[in-house]
């Protein structure tokens, strides 16, 4: 098997389409083409792990946080991306970092998160923007079913829970060809009125060439009539974040207490208690301060995240717990799954989760 052969399975996991834009994900380091012998994942490609890897003879390093993340000018080896890069490359390890394509995905970071806390009714916190188009199209009636199952199977008309979403609507179509025409319909020079029906569907912008791929290949017509608009519509499965309920409402403290053994983490620092009872929980893994508005929109009477400032604390205006359990201990869970995702799709092939603990931050 190839590295590329896995990294196509890790991109069904966490398409890289889904990654912010500030983000550096995907292959950072070697050669796609090289034959894989194993897999080690781990948060963070620091040279330990590049060093375990060399132990357990893996080529391919799955990280989470992606260990070039600006750009760098020069690879000296003076500090520990420097070096962590040098040995990989050295060693013919390559490194792939899935970052904030599995944070914006719908089973992804945020899902584990709620899902090591036992929350319910789960959603979407910070929706994905302008990330929907939409395909307008016309054909003979004779020719619908075809390019609609085929739109269909390339990704588009998904909306929420449901598949294969499109609206069609009858009307008139005119055109008349030239010399260099071969109409479906009609001869060269006549002018034809054709009933079409006019096909509408959405879909996730980074799929649009697989779509009109599908479009061009099964209609009928020699030149095909289509438009592709962006929306302003948010995408209500993919984003940042997500908020859901625990099973039974908790005091203040004890919520915190249960956050802090399920998270295993090494201290909470948190706002004012408010008072209240604590049900709806709002949770983004790593660094989450830009939606503590967000989750007080959402009503949440909770929001657990990382690396909040002395200033963010204000922002709970006592109407929100707002706790910070650490940046590696919200994330801590999400290589468990990429190890559990690959198990299962290359079942009978070497997949590793790393033994190395790379969070940097200590507790007294």
């Amino acid at each position: 098997m190839k590295i590329k052969e896995i990294l196509s399975i890790l991109e069904e996991m966490a398409p890289l389409a889904y990654a912010e834009d500030f983000d550096n994900v995907g292959l950072l380091v070697g050669d796609a083409n090289s034959e894989a012998t194993g897999v080690l994942v781990c948060h963070d490609a620091l040279e330990s792990v590049i060093d375990e890897a060399i132990t357990k003879k893996h080529n391919l390093v799955v990280c989470f946080h992606p260990i070039l993340f600006s750009g760098i000018k020069k690879i000296t080896g003076k500090n520990y991306v420097e070096r962590s890069i040098l040995k990989a490359i050295k060693n013919d390890i390559a490194i792939y970092a899935v970052h904030t394509a599995l944070d914006n995905h719908q089973n992804g970071v945020n899902k584990i998160f709620c899902d090591a806390l036992g929350l319910m009714n789960t959603k979407i916190l910070v929706p994905k923007q302008n990330f929907i188009q939409k395909l307008v199209t016309y054909t003979i009636p004779e020719n619908v079913e075809k390019v609609r199952n085929a739109i269909f199977d390339a990704g588009a008309g998904k909306i929420g829970n449901y598949d294969d979403c499109s609206f069609n609507s009858k009307g008139i179509g005119t055109y008349m060809g030239n010399e260099n025409s071969n109409p479906e319909i009609g001869e060269r020079f006549e002018f034809v009125e054709a009933e079409e029906i006019k096909i509408e569907v959405v879909f996730e912008k980074h799929l649009q060439s697989r779509i009109l791929k599908a479009l061009f290949s099964n209609h009928v017509y020699e030149e095909v009539a289509y438009e592709i608009y962006d929306l302003q519509n948010t995408h209500q499965n993919i984003g940042l974040g997500m908020v859901g309920e625990l099973p039974n409402e908790m005091n203040e403290m004890d919520f915190l207490r249960f956050v802090k053994a399920k998270m295993e983490c090494g201290g909470i620092r948190h706002s004012e208690f408010t008072g209240k009872k604590i049900k709806k929980v709002a949770v983004l893994g790593g660094s989450g301060s830009y939606a503590i508005k967000n989750a007080i929109q959402a009503g949440a009477d909770a929001y657990l995240t990382a690396d909040l400032k002395y200033h963010n604390f204000y922002e709970a205006e006592n109407t929100i717990l707002l706790a910070d359990i650490g940046h590696f201990e919200s994330e801590r869970y999400t290589k468990n799954y990429i190890v559990d995702y690959l198990t299962k799709k290359i079942p009978n092939f070497a997949v590793d989760l790393s033994q190395i603990n790379t969070n940097p931050v200590k507790y007294l």
